[in-house]
């Protein structure tokens, strides 16, 4: 029988779902480990699996113990749900951790967890590979796993430079380049007046987008008016309620005596906050003003109007943030790196376009 192939001469996961007709979700549990499924639909998947050459995890020696077979570990402080830019990175980084015999297991650091300085209760130190992080912002135990005599890799970062640099791996979104294309192309059309809305020290990725927001007012000979820079208490570290965030965001847009032309924002959820407030306060999106997002969330596309937004390719970021672990790996010597992965400035409906 003849079996369709996703990229040239690999069978993925997608490919065995497609074969059996399950999900992607249930393949990847029985392939990888993870989860509870029927002894009967594991077996099934794993004999399609072997069937049509995907290349399944490295079994151990017969009578060895299965804690042989290594896993990368990816942990977060945050629910990430579909809508997070990290959703497509994660398919990506399972699915290329599964074809080089790893497995992938993703958990939740909870609260008490983070204040203790503990790991996640089925955390298996003895089959980790290597760690990556994800939202993990918490300075203290980013420390403490930099200790486990693991590779770590962080994906975003708290901001740090009043901390001596953690002994790991950074990987981030490119986050500058699309807002100094942004401004630019804003003041080609005449928009002089340029806010920016985020809490600038949520994490490295939120000030390096502030920090090319006030770089493009510089070199684009743009006003600057403290004003515009709402930069305050957000959904931060302690994650206060949503309704005071909007409420904060509508006592300092109350403040404004002139309305901005453009108004740049963290990421997209923080631009469909500030649309959220616009609309309760009168202010027409891209009428009144123009708005532009950061991330393009699933969501940036479906509100109305769509969001003018900067891309994070989550894929790409995926196979860069296992190509540091596996040099790491390889090379516990080198150089500890930070690395930037592309991002795309797409214009919608929000800027007119």
């Amino acid at each position: 029988m003849y079996y369709s192939k996703s990229m040239a001469g690999k069978v993925t996961i997608q490919d065995i779902a497609n074969e059996l007709g399950l999900s992607r979700n249930t393949v990847s549990k029985a392939i990888n480990s993870t989860g509870i499924i029927a002894d009967q639909t594991r077996e099934t998947i794993l004999k399609k699996a072997a069937e049509m050459g995907y290349k399944l995890f490295a079994q151990p020696e017969s009578g060895g113990p299965e804690k042989e077979r290594k896993e990368l570990v990816l942990l977060t402080a945050s629910a990430l749900g579909a809508s997070h830019f990290s959703a497509k990175m994660m398919d990506e980084m399972q699915e290329e951790a599964s074809q080089m015999g790893y497995g992938f297991t993703i958990y939740r650091v909870m609260p008490q967890e983070l204040e203790d300085l503990t790991l996640p209760a089925n955390f298996d130190l003895q089959r980790a590979a290597g760690i990556f992080c994800v939202e993990m912002f918490h300075g203290s135990y980013s420390a403490m796993l930099c200790t486990l005599g693991l590779p770590v890799v962080f994906i975003d970062t708290a901001v740090t430079f009043e901390d001596k640099a953690l002994p790991a791996d950074v990987l981030l979104m490119e986050n500058r380049s699309g807002i100094y294309a942004f401004v630019k192309e804003m003041a080609a059309r005449g928009k002089s007046g340029i806010a920016f809305v985020g809490e600038a020290l949520h994490c490295m990725s939120f000030y390096e987008r502030y920090d090319a927001y006030m770089g493009a007012l510089r070199l684009f000979s743009l006003p600057y008016r403290p004003e515009y820079c709402i930069t305050g208490t957000s959904r931060g570290l302690d994650y206060p309620p949503h309704e005071s965030y909007l409420a904060y965001l509508e006592e300092s847009f109350r403040k404004w005596d002139k309305l901005p032309s453009v108004t740049i924002c963290a990421n997209d959820f923080v631009a469909m906050d500030v649309l959220h407030v616009f609309r309760k306060l009168g202010i027409s999106v891209p009428d009144d003003m123009y708005l532009c997002g950061f991330d393009d969330s699933p969501e940036s596309r479906l509100v109305s109007p769509a969001l003018t937004t900067i891309r994070i390719h989550g894929k790409a970021m995926g196979r860069e943030a296992l190509r540091l672990l596996f040099s790491r790996i390889k090379e516990p010597g080198l150089e500890f790196r930070t690395v930037y992965s592309g991002t795309s400035l797409i214009y919608r409906g929000s800027t007119g376009d």
